[in-house]
């Protein structure tokens, strides 16, 4: 009896570790905060800007060839006519305002695994093709606790998985999320990514990324569904790295396009 009592007791604590652990499924949505109308930000997923994993091209016009770029050797199955995250913040970082996109799905999940396929050759420090600062585009997790942890696309560094001319795979692995103030066993409430650095942020100066196969413990979304009208009046997921108070009032921030991941500042309560 007791034998069995304790392969009962072992069974819960398996399945119940797998629910926390696993991703079937989960959605991105974009939006925009943009309390004051300025119309400077946009968060979109568009056809044809994203990673080609199983593409095709034509050389003549007429016919068509398979086609894949080595920067993305897996993708969303379900996304069929190569659809990309557009992300873009117009003029100054300073002006609050943002371009955001929140993953629905998520809650209840220990990460193991956070990433993206961003569109730039290089490094992540290149200053070609997409913005990916400290700040920019970033992942704002915010776990049971209501703790916000911010995930910058350079800050903690991400290791690059794939490479190509013009796209990088990132990926940050439990390690790196802990460096992040991420504990290996804290549960997921929400996660968003946020972008608002301008064109003012170096070294690219840009003001803009596109993304593609948005990734949760392998888990890959490829595409999404866009907000109806700007997000001025969202859950407080994009708040400010730097004034929590812009995420105190129940709407998305700016992080002022600070190109320091701060790690006091990683502990703001939402």
């Amino acid at each position: 009896m007791k034998l069995r009592t304790l392969l009962a007791s072992l069974a819960i604590l398996v399945l119940s570790t797998g629910v926390a652990f696993a991703v079937t499924n989960f959605q991105v949505k974009t939006g925009e905060f943009d309390p004051t109308n300025t119309f400077l930000v946009q968060s979109e997923w568009l056809d044809g800007i994203g990673c080609p994993t199983n593409g095709k091209i034509s050389l003549d016009g007429t016919t068509t060839t398979p086609y894949a770029d080595p920067g993305c050797p897996t993708g969303d199955t379900s996304d069929t006519s190569n659809r990309g995250l557009l992300l873009a913040k117009t003029g100054a970082t300073g002006n609050v305002a943002s371009a955001v996109a929140e993953l629905s799905g998520v809650q209840g999940t220990i990460l193991t695994e956070l990433g993206y396929d961003i569109r730039k050759p290089g490094s992540a420090a290149d200053a070609r093709g997409s913005h990916c600062g400290a700040g920019a585009p970033r992942f704002n997790v915010v776990t049971q606790d209501n703790v916000t942890h911010f995930v910058g696309c350079n800050s903690p560094l991400a290791t690059v998985t794939a490479a190509s001319t013009g796209w990088l795979r990132l990926r940050w692995t439990s390690a790196q999320l802990l460096a992040a103030g991420i504990a290996t066993n804290a549960q997921v409430k929400t996660i968003t990514i946020v972008f608002d650095e301008g064109q003012d942020t170096g070294p690219d100066n840009f003001g803009l990324a596109v993304l593609d196969n948005i990734d949760v413990n392998g888990m890959l979304t490829g595409t999404g569904q866009s907000a109806v009208g700007n997000n001025g009046n969202g859950n407080g997921n994009g708040k400010d790295k730097k004034d929590k108070n812009h995420g105190n009032n129940g709407n998305h921030g700016n992080g002022n396009g600070d190109n320091d991941n701060d790690n006091d500042d990683q502990g703001d309560d939402d």
